[in-house]
């Protein structure tokens, strides 16, 4: 059963989508904001997702942009903006249909049906590439030039915080609550032991050392 994600927010369009897709034989996830989206998509493996612009949080473009830049599910979206610029910008930064409210349901159903077999989603998994590395979030294996890494289960966490926040300067504390949760009786150096660890195992051009700061995962 291929598994879809809706982000939108609007309620009753939302669950309008959600009964095409349902009727049809689809898996179906919700997602009513932007930051929310995201943080499903990452969680779980999908075959597409469809995507409204106007969001909370987050915009369709940035999710968008996103999501193709890490992975290849393919991405519909629908909007009422019937722009012409606005549907050439979306395929630009690679949406694979763009769909303008209102539509029918048997429209609506074809397109997806079409995007659905144009794309072959290898393993019906999220493939991520960053850099050189590729990373199968399903199986947790990641690999470099062809090669696998064998990263310990806390390395993968840890790699996979550091792609979520990628650019951003992150001070070990909040790595440490964030990635051990609040409970956990621990100091800086639990946190650059095990980056040291991932540094060896992925290369060490990826992870900076912030000065006061932290670290912060670098792609260019």
């Amino acid at each position: 059963m291929k598994k879809i994600l809706i982000v939108e927010d609007e309620k009753e369009i939302r669950n309008i989508l959600k009964v095409y897709l349902l009727t049809a034989g689809y898996e179906v996830t919700e997602a009513a904001d932007g930051e929310e989206a995201m943080k499903i998509f990452y969680e779980k493996p999908f075959d597409l997702v469809i995507l409204d612009i106007m969001l909370p949080k987050k915009d369709g473009w940035s999710i968008c942009r996103e999501i193709k830049e890490y992975s290849s599910v393919p991405v519909i979206i629908i909007t009422a903006r019937d722009n012409e610029n606005d549907e050439v910008f979306g395929f630009e930064i690679g949406a694979d249909d763009y769909i303008t409210k209102p539509f029918s349901n048997k429209v609506f159903l074809a397109r997806v049906k079409t995007v659905l077999k144009n794309k072959t989603i290898v393993n019906n998994s999220n493939e991520i590439e960053v850099g050189k590395l590729k990373i199968n979030d399903v199986s947790h294996s990641v690999s470099k030039e062809g090669k696998n890494l064998d990263l310990a289960p806390k390395e993968y966490e840890i790699l996979m915080y550091f792609i979520k926040n990628k650019n951003i300067a992150l001070s070990r504390e909040k790595m440490l609550t964030e990635i051990w949760g609040y409970g956990f009786v621990g100091n800086d150096r639990t946190i650059d032991v095990h980056i040291k660890n991932l540094r060896k195992k992925i290369g060490g051009e990826y992870i900076k050392t912030i000065r006061s700061v932290g670290y912060k995962f670098e792609i260019k």
